[in-house]
């Protein structure tokens, strides 16, 4: 069994960059291709990416970003 989360929790990059105030999510883009601490997504889907969003608020955190 996978791991249990809030589906209300996730997000994709779009979201994260609205969170984040960007006009455009190509930034989560660069993070995840720059630094291999990134959160690893939780589901993939064709071009579509989702993460939890407490695991990248706590990289945004650990990072200095947010």
């Amino acid at each position: 069994m996978g791991r249990k989360v809030d589906i209300d929790l996730l997000v994709d990059a779009t979201a994260i960059a609205e969170r984040m105030g960007f006009a455009r999510p190509q930034a989560v883009h660069n993070w995840r291709a720059r630094y291999p601490e990134f959160p690893k997504p939780i589901a993939e889907f064709g071009k579509s990416t989702l993460w939890y969003w407490p695991d990248v608020e706590e990289w945004l955190k650990a990072t200095d970003r947010l």
